[in-house]
């Protein structure tokens, strides 16, 4: 969760102000990261979650993905988990096929008080 939390600064926001973080645990243990990019053409940009299984897969495509950290912010602090939208969970469930095993998905908010973790 760290390696998600600290890029999550390296997110361009600047429309919603919102940034997200994530980290891809392989099997052999290396993180790859990824933050939201964000664009005026509408919906260029791109989710956290899926610059880092794309960045996992670019530089490791043998590896098989072990889990994802996933962390957001905004103007205010929250609590709540930041959860994948749907494009991120299609993603992540073809990966899994890809794979023939299961991605652990893990949120956070900007707070670390609740961390949600796989069968909660």
């Amino acid at each position: 969760m760290a390696a998600a939390v600290a890029v999550r600064e390296n997110a361009y926001a600047p429309y919603s102000l919102f940034k997200v973080g994530a980290a891809i645990r392989l099997k052999d243990g290396q993180i790859c990261v990824g933050s939201n990019q964000e664009n005026a053409a509408f919906p260029s940009g791109l989710c956290a979650e899926r610059v880092a299984i794309y960045h996992a897969s670019a530089l490791f495509p043998n590896q098989i993905i072990d889990a994802i950290a996933i962390t957001g912010t905004a103007q205010e602090p929250t609590v709540l988990p930041v959860s994948p939208c749907g494009a991120c969970r299609q993603s992540m469930a073809e990966y899994e096929i890809r794979q023939k095993q299961p991605i652990a998905v893990y949120f956070m908010g900007e707070k670390p008080e609740r961390l949600l973790k796989p069968n909660q």
